[in-house]
């Protein structure tokens, strides 16, 4: 299938690039390079030995996206193009709202036009906001605590409202809870700019010394060691599962699916396994908790599993060495 990829030059997305390559799809992507680098593409196209069609331009920017549909043919959507900042989302909604939701209303209305009928969209556990229950299924309600969170759920329902509307139109979304790791090559990573957001890049930048120990964020939850647990999937993983989704429409035209591992790591868990694969000192503190984060949560991913004959493969040990070998090999 030829497959446009919005954002495809960012983590997930350059991940899964090389996942669609492999799988024998050639995707097409169009990334503004506000959080990513053309670099990124580079990268994709030496580990796959593949040249990659590609644009830099917003999604918002309905000439482009009728230029690239009327140019390739495109056969089906993975869009990933959206800001993910929840302080930010808080700070900016407006900003939020404009990019991620009415964004994607724009190129779902070409898409649409030129008989595009497969969507997969990158979507966010946290449309679950503070669940109240530690195993979250697709089931469990949704209440977003952010402009981020509402908007990828808004997202979610302009997909499905599509979906319901057009004939023979297939929306996959896919719910996604920590992503870790990097391509095991170490040619192909994470690259956040500024401060990261995430534990594994903080712990990994923590380390090499280039920000200051970590604090980890309370240690007296009712949890083995005191701390935190939270569902950490591998990149790679992860872009198997846009693969997945992608060739498995189903008679059923809507779709959702938490991916995640189903079992939970603690942070201090996460720096253990860390230094163990390392072989590094993970420079650290113990800090009082942070108001507003839930003792536990992790995904149920029964449905993905079955449905999708997908299953997150990779290891916590994956991830750390990966992220690791990334590190270094930015040196």
């Amino acid at each position: 299938m030829r497959i446009l990829v919005t954002g495809g030059a960012g983590y997930i997305g350059s991940h899964t690039i090389v996942e669609l390559i492999a799988a024998g799809h050639e995707p097409i992507v169009i990334d503004n390079f506000s959080n990513s680098s053309p670099d990124a593409i580079e990268r994709v196209e030496a580990l796959s030995g593949k040249a990659i069609t590609y644009y830099e331009g917003n999604v918002a920017d309905a000439e482009l996206l009728e230029k690239i549909f009327s140019e390739h043919a495109i056969e089906a959507i993975i869009h990933f193009a959206a800001f993910k900042a929840v302080g930010e989302s808080v700070e900016k909604p407006l900003l939020y709202y404009r990019n991620n939701v009415s964004n994607f209303v724009e190129l779902l209305s070409v898409a649409t036009k030129h008989g595009v009928k497969q969507v997969v969209f990158s979507s966010t556990a946290a449309v679950y906001g503070d669940a109240q229950e530690m195993i979250v299924t697709e089931d469990t309600s949704c209440a977003p605590q952010s402009p981020y969170g509402w908007s990828k759920y808004m997202d979610e329902q302009i997909l499905h409202d599509t979906c319901k509307a057009t004939t023979g139109f297939h929306g996959t979304v896919l719910r996604y809870f920590n992503v870790v790791g990097a391509h095991p090559s170490g040619k192909l990573g994470e690259s956040p700019r500024g401060v990261p957001q995430n534990l594994l890049p903080l712990i990994v930048r923590a380390t090499e010394g280039t920000l200051p120990p970590l604090t980890v964020l309370g240690t007296d939850y009712n949890t083995p060691d005191g701390t935190c647990l939270r569902d950490y999937i591998h990149v790679v993983d992860l872009a198997k599962a846009h693969v997945a989704a992608l060739e498995h429409a189903g008679e059923q035209q809507f779709h959702i699916y938490n991916v995640g591992t189903g079992t939970p790591t603690s942070v201090l868990e996460l720096i253990s396994t860390f230094e163990k694969v390392t072989g590094k000192q993970v420079p650290h503190t113990l800090g009082a908790r942070r108001p507003g984060d839930p003792v536990a949560y992790y995904a149920s991913p029964k449905r993905a599993n079955e449905e999708l004959n997908w299953k997150a493969e990779k290891t916590i040990e994956d991830a750390c060495r990966d992220a690791w070998r990334w590190q270094e090999n930015q040196k």
